[in-house]
């Protein structure tokens, strides 16, 4: 082939550092923003960014060229920073080391889309754990309970 061609879509998940309540409503749709505009700046398309207080997930479409985890470190770190900027009551705000990553087909982005839209309404009956491990579970990824959260 004379080109390459790529499409990848990515569900990305990540929780501020022991799953503090820190992304408040007031700071939530700014957060969101400055993400969103962080993975333009990486030549990223975000597609979708929702969660609530402890966690935020993304729809991305991501460049062959940076890697997942350049990317997501330079994502975490900048983000940081900026709500310690913006909003100096967040100077506890931090996120979690790690990140759950899993592709998306293009036939599940609106399901993904809505998934992420909904967050709200998903987590008045599941709790950030538990919708975490059944993520890890629908994509097969394994893991040992014990070190999920450490």
């Amino acid at each position: 082939m004379a080109k390459s061609y790529t499409n990848l879509l990515y569900h990305l998940v990540f929780s501020t550092r022991d799953r503090r309540p820190l992304i408040t409503p007031d700071r939530r749709a700014r957060l969101y923003e400055y993400v969103g505009g962080a993975i333009r700046n990486e030549g990223g398309i975000s597609l979708g960014i929702g969660g609530i207080e402890d966690h935020v997930h993304i729809l991305a479409k991501l460049r062959p060229d940076k890697a997942l985890s350049d990317l997501l470190r330079t994502l975490k770190a900048n983000s940081s920073g900026w709500m310690h900027d913006v909003f100096p009551a967040a100077k506890n705000f931090y996120w979690q080391n790690g990140y759950g990553a899993f592709s998306v087909s293009s036939s599940q982005v609106p399901v993904v889309s809505n998934y992420i839209a909904n967050q709200d309404r998903h987590h008045k009956n599941t709790s950030f754990r538990d919708e975490f491990i059944q993520i890890l579970r629908a994509h097969k990824v394994e893991f040992d309970e014990k070190y999920l959260w450490k």
